[in-house]
C-alpha cells in the first residue's frame, strides 16, 4: 500500500511573532518525527514570504495521520494557535510502476 503524503501550506497568525512561531514549529517537528508512523515531517520557510511555511509530510497510512492529529503535543501545538492552515494536500508518490496507468 502506498504511503500517504501531505504538502500543508501555513501562515503565521497576525499578530504572532515569526520567531517564536519558528521555534514551536521546530518543536513541534522534533517530536512528530519520533511517532512510530512518521516517516517524514519536514517544515520549509518560505523566502519570499517569511510568515510561510510549507510542511513536507509522509505517513505510514491515513490512521497514523489521525494518531498524530490526536497526540497531545500536536494538540498543543494546535491550541496555541500559532499558525493557520491555507492548504493540504493529500498526495502519493508516482512509483515505476504508475508511470503510464490511469488514475
Amino acid at each position: 500500500m502506498s504511503k500517504l503524503w501531505i504538502s500543508a501550506g501555513i501562515e503565521v497568525t497576525e499578530g504572532r511573532d515569526i520567531l517564536q512561531a519558528k521555534e514551536a514549529l521546530n518543536q513541534l517537528a522534533a517530536v512528530t518525527r519520533q511517532e512510530p508512523d512518521n516517516v517524514k515531517f519536514e517544515v520549509l520557510q518560505h523566502q519570499d514570504k517569511p510568515e510561510n511555511f510549507t510542511l513536507w509530510e509522509c505517513w505510514n497510512n491515513d490512521e497514523a495521520l489521525q494518531k498524530h492529529f490526536a497526540a497531545p503535543h500536536t494538540l498543543d501545538y494546535l491550541a496555541q494557535e500559532w499558525t493557520k492552515v491555507i492548504y493540504v494536500e493529500r498526495l502519493y508518490k508516482l512509483e515505476r510502476e504508475d508511470v503510464g496507468a490511469e488514475v
